[in-house]
């Protein structure tokens, strides 16, 4: 497995890491075992957060008895002193270790917020206690928009920024460059596009192609995609000209305007699992599966027909997506499907 160095830090990893989201759909067990085979894998890298659920509890449980093996990697949403101070403790307690060798600001959407977390109460100033305690090593910025990344960047406060891109997300590209120069750290977070991209190994391909790339972290649940997505860097990932051209057309058919399954919409109102109606109709519509997703469309207990367009949902995506119009076009195309 191909190591990159985190920026300019003397601390790097794998350059596939692990995503921590999906191990909460698993059991503990279960989880702890893809943990485990990330490791055999070649890939010592991981990335979770405070939201996660369980996600970094079975990670502590998962690298307990090994720790110096692993470069961890956590976050919190935190935005006050206090707060982050807290939530600092609780992943050492969750993670099972003395130190965390990243603990990343969790997507700073808007200049108020990194006003609030830069300020003399903020949550920065509780990073830099516990980086001068040893009970983190570096500090990290997470976040979906270009103009907050690159603020990140221009400060150079930060070891590494964790940011989308993919085939379809291209938009931080110049922001990667930036951070290289500055001996910033890139972390690259949505690779497959929140699902959207089927074909994993050529979404990471693309991806590794990018010089400016530290690590990438697919998100991951089985042991057969950790054993899949470490194979990709062990293999001569130039693009085919096949390849691009198939690129070209999942660029031309997704576009921009697709749920990346963040989960950030959430909780609905009326109990509506917003991702999901995407999912389902982007299975109907694009991949040929429409029996088998109208059919799970249809067990949901709540579906888009059921949105009351109250519109809580929109200011919370990351994306700026008119969400209220997509489930108004989901309904239209799975209700009478």
């Amino acid at each position: 497995m191909e190591k990159r160095r985190l920026g300019k830090w003397e601390f790097g990893g794998s350059v596939i890491g692990f995503g921590g989201i999906p191990i909460q759909r698993i059991t503990d067990e279960e989880g702890i075992e893809v943990v485990k085979a990330c490791l055999q894998s070649g890939i010592n890298f991981i990335d979770t957060a405070r939201g996660y659920g369980k996600s970094e509890e079975v990670i502590g449980k998962a690298v307990k008895g090994n720790r110096d093996q692993w470069v961890l990697a956590t976050k919190s949403m935190v935005r006050d002193y206090q707060g982050m101070k807290n939530d600092i403790e609780i992943s050492l307690k969750n993670l099972q270790t003395e130190y965390i060798d990243l603990y990343q600001l969790h997507n700073v959407r808007k200049d108020a917020e990194y006003e609030e977390i830069m300020g003399e109460n903020g949550a920065y100033q509780a990073l830099l206690e516990a980086k001068e305690a040893g009970k983190i090593r570096a500090i990290g910025f997470t976040g979906h928009d270009v103009a907050m990344a690159e603020r990140a960047v221009d400060s150079k406060k930060f070891a590494s920024i964790q940011f989308p891109y993919n085939i379809v997300e291209s938009q931080g590209e110049k922001v990667f460059e930036k951070a290289k120069k500055e001996g910033i750290g890139v972390i690259v977070m949505k690779p497959l596009a929140g699902g959207a991209l089927e074909d994993g190994t050529l979404a990471i391909k693309y991806i590794l192609n990018n010089p400016n790339i530290s690590v990438i972290i697919p998100g991951m649940d089985s042991i057969e995609q950790v054993q899949e997505n470490a194979l990709v860097p062990a293999k001569d990932y130039t693009l085919t000209k096949r390849e691009l051209e198939k690129i070209e057309e999942i660029q031309r058919k997704l576009g921009n305007r697709f749920c990346r399954r963040c989960g950030y919409c959430g909780p609905c109102g009326v109990g509506i699992d917003i991702p999901a109606q995407f999912l389902m109709e982007g299975y109907y519509s694009r991949y040929n599966l429409k029996e088998w997703a109208k059919s799970r469309y249809d067990a949901l207990d709540k579906k888009a027909s059921d949105c009351e367009q109250c519109g809580l949902c929109e200011p919370k995506c990351p994306y700026d997506l008119p969400i209220r119009e997509m489930l108004n076009e989901v309904k239209e195309i799975m209700d009478k499907g």
